[in-house]
């Protein structure tokens, strides 16, 4: 098991979930879970998460719900992707952040500040998930530093807690 603290689980109410559920709705542009699944909020070492029928599929930072890799994987959403160059892929999935020259793609409504999910070119799968320094044009325009913060990536402790 992974180095990860789970503490005080709590099921959410039904109204909790619609809210939260809503606001992932419009920020991802597909729907994800219902207020019928077994959402669960608990606090864990860096950040709170979302238990969806016993499986992190999202997280609370600062206040704000965003989903994790497993999350994007499960509901694949449309909006808040950034896209890298093959070149970068193994950086990302070590947990570095995102810098500029490496991206190729992404959501022209993506504002500084906001959660965004990296994928990569060939594949188009989740790989991470970060909170953008830069504008969804800015990202674009491929200018040199630190793009995108690193929160959570492939094979990093929350992601091994499903294994």
């Amino acid at each position: 098991m992974a180095d990860i603290m789970i503490r005080k689980r709590k099921r959410m109410r039904t109204k909790e979930i619609k809210e939260i559920s809503k606001e992932l709705e419009e920020e991802l542009g597909v729907p994800v879970f219902t207020e019928d699944e077994a959402v669960d909020l608990a606090e864990s070492t860096d950040y709170n998460v979302l238990f969806v029928n016993n499986s992190i599929l999202g997280l609370v930072v600062d206040g704000k719900p965003f989903l994790t890799v497993r999350g994007i994987m499960r509901y694949r959403p449309e909006k808040r992707f950034v896209t890298i160059d093959m070149g970068a892929v193994p950086f990302i999935v070590n947990g570095a952040d995102c810098m500029g020259p490496g991206i190729v793609d992404a959501d022209e409504s993506i504002q500084e500040g906001d959660m965004v999910w990296i994928r990569d070119v060939k594949n188009l799968k989740a790989l991470a998930i970060g909170i953008s320094n830069r504008s969804g044009a800015e990202l674009k325009a491929k200018k040199p530093g630190k793009a995108i913060r690193s929160l959570q990536y492939v094979g990093d402790k929350l992601w091994k807690t499903e294994e």
